[in-house]
């Protein structure tokens, strides 16, 4: 008898720009061409304002890529001017009930979206949350819902990106049992290293010199990422190096946003001489190609991280990646890059020694590849769905032995 595929729901708060989205519809995508199972995706707002831009659902990156793969994409059709905590009509909880209804396992992205699946009107499904911080205490309402949510019996279990992810929320109260660990990768086709023609022609289209130093953030505009600390690297690293440029790309990473055009005077107000060699590009739909101009990837966070995508992304591209200690950044870059102390100075110098070694480097990143693969992180959830779900011969994923993973990972300095 020929069983059917299961059927899976995965609810967004929204679609904007941002990591944990590109993930988890890099996952969802993966899943729903695997054949096993058949995916949907619930957006409780069409439109959302974020980083100082207004994003339409139709318009993201993230929404197409679903729509071309032939996953089917329903929203609440909440604007962006919606309180996210403003009360969910009945209208709005009737839809949402059909979908859940209509669906095997219901996959949350981040917490935030099981204040509308712990609502009396859904279908009794079992939630598999997708969690992507380190700090649950800085996710609003999201952690009393998720703790509520497990207390019941609703939450199947919490996928984490990252072993941070899982010790912060097991501290914060969810049992153990329900954390499953599925380190983040990413399509190795997409990124990988350009060829030294390709690469040229990308810097030269950027309006960087070929022989450049190039050092590249890709983030949006948020106070986790601590945009000041990496402008005041940014000032120092430029000032110690004539050749050098330095590159970011984001949401809100652009001079229209008013809040990094005050952050830039702030850091260069003395020397705008070096912002000819400070590029800042905004929201940026090619990234592989951004990155494949990059000597070193950066990453200057404060908080929240747990297994930075953009580390990630920027070392299969064959950039250093060299970031403070944050989250997991500095098991992902244990062996190809740099970990480095939250200081302007300390980090253009971790910027200078990783754009230096970057040669001796390039053999660590090409033997990483397999480690980041995308297929591994796919089929691993696929493993924590299919167990959800109750179908036979499956096993938990991402459940390796603590030990095996334990321990501070050795900084490359």
């Amino acid at each position: 008898m020929t069983t059917r595929p299961v059927r899976v729901l995965s609810v967004y708060e929204g679609f904007f720009s941002g990591g944990a989205r590109a993930l988890h519809t890099s996952v969802v995508t993966g899943l729903h061409a695997g054949g096993t199972q058949t995916h949907r995706v619930l957006a409780i707002h069409r439109e959302v304002q974020r980083e100082s831009l207004r994003q339409r659902m139709v318009d993201d990156p993230r929404y197409q890529a679903l729509r071309r793969a032939g996953v089917r994409v329903s929203t609440l059709g909440r604007g962006w001017d919606v309180p996210a905590d403003q009360p969910f009509d009945e209208a709005e909880l009737a839809h949402a009930a059909r979908q859940a209804a209509s669906s095997d396992v219901v996959l949350t992205l981040k917490e935030q979206p099981l204040r509308l699946l712990t609502a009396d009107a859904m279908a009794d499904v079992p939630v598999v949350a997708c969690l992507h911080r380190s700090d649950p205490e800085h996710s609003g309402r999201g952690l009393t819902d998720l703790l509520a949510a497990a207390s019941s019996g609703r939450l199947a279990a919490a996928v984490c990106c990252a072993w941070s992810t899982r010790d912060a929320y097991a501290a914060a109260g969810v049992p153990e049992s329900l954390l499953t660990v599925v380190p983040n990768g990413v399509d190795l086709l997409r990124f990988r290293p350009a060829g030294v023609g390709r690469r040229a022609t990308l810097r030269v289209r950027s309006g960087i010199p070929v022989a450049a130093s190039v050092v590249v953030l890709a983030a949006r505009y948020d106070a986790m990422k601590d945009v000041p600390l990496f402008l005041a690297a940014a000032r120092v690293h430029l000032a110690t190096d004539d050749a050098a440029h330095v590159v970011a790309c984001g949401a809100g990473m652009s001079l229209a946003n008013p809040g990094l055009a005050d952050d830039v005077e702030r850091a260069f107000g003395d020397r705008p001489d070096l912002l000819d060699r400070l590029h800042l590009l905004g929201v940026r739909h090619d990234v592989p190609s951004v990155l494949a101009i990059a000597d070193v990837v950066a990453l200057t966070s404060s908080f929240g991280e747990a297994a930075p995508l953009c580390l990630i992304e920027g070392a299969m591209c064959g950039a250093v990646p060299v970031s403070t200690d944050v989250g997991d950044a500095a098991r992902i870059v244990e062996g190809i890059g740099l970990v480095v102390a939250r200081d302007p100075h300390t980090i253009a110098a971790g910027w200078a020694e990783g754009v230096a070694r970057r040669d001796e480097l390039t053999p660590a990143l090409q033997r990483s590849r397999s480690r980041f693969s995308r297929t591994r992180m796919v089929a691993s959830y696929a493993g924590v769905v299919e167990r959800v779900a109750g179908r036979p011969g499956t096993r938990p994923a991402g459940r390796r032995p603590v030990e095996s993973l334990r321990g501070a990972p050795a900084r490359v300095r």
